[in-house]
């Protein structure tokens, strides 16, 4: 009996096979002190206003729960890359903020990701990719 896979659960399955592939390939960024995790995160922070961002928006970015959020940017500011910052009007909210450390550590594993990802993807193929990362949302 033939088993039909319609085209969005092909999709979904590439998709998890690409992220298994990204995550090993981006264990280069382990020169750095951090993983693709770690720099996705930091990734977030250097684009926001001020490289601040609240957790809870932090999480909602990375499709993340807000703990989970929190315990990943636990060793971020356990070694200076990342602090915490309460807001002035309202204490029951916290900052998550990029550091000068911080800005000058994503500057550098910046270089390391780029270069892993055109190791990934050509710049040739993507200049096709377009449609692609609108579909997934940036």
């Amino acid at each position: 009996m033939s088993t039909i896979v319609n085209n969005s659960l092909k999709l979904l399955l590439n998709l998890a096979k690409a992220q298994v592939i990204i995550s090993r390939r981006f264990d280069r960024l382990n020169m750095h002190g951090i993983g693709f995790s770690d720099f996705a995160l930091l990734y977030l922070l250097h684009q926001a206003p001020g490289g601040k961002l609240r957790r809870i928006d932090l999480a909602e970015q990375t499709g993340l729960t807000a703990s989970a959020v929190t315990r990943m940017l636990a060793p971020l500011e356990k070694i200076g890359l990342v602090a915490r910052e309460s807001n002035e009007m309202d204490g029951r909210i916290a900052y998550a903020v990029l550091t000068k450390t911080g800005k000058e550590l994503f500057a550098n594993a910046l270089e390391t990701a780029n270069a892993t990802a055109r190791d990934i993807i050509s710049n040739e193929k993507a200049k096709n990719l377009k449609p692609l990362i609108d579909l997934l949302g940036n």
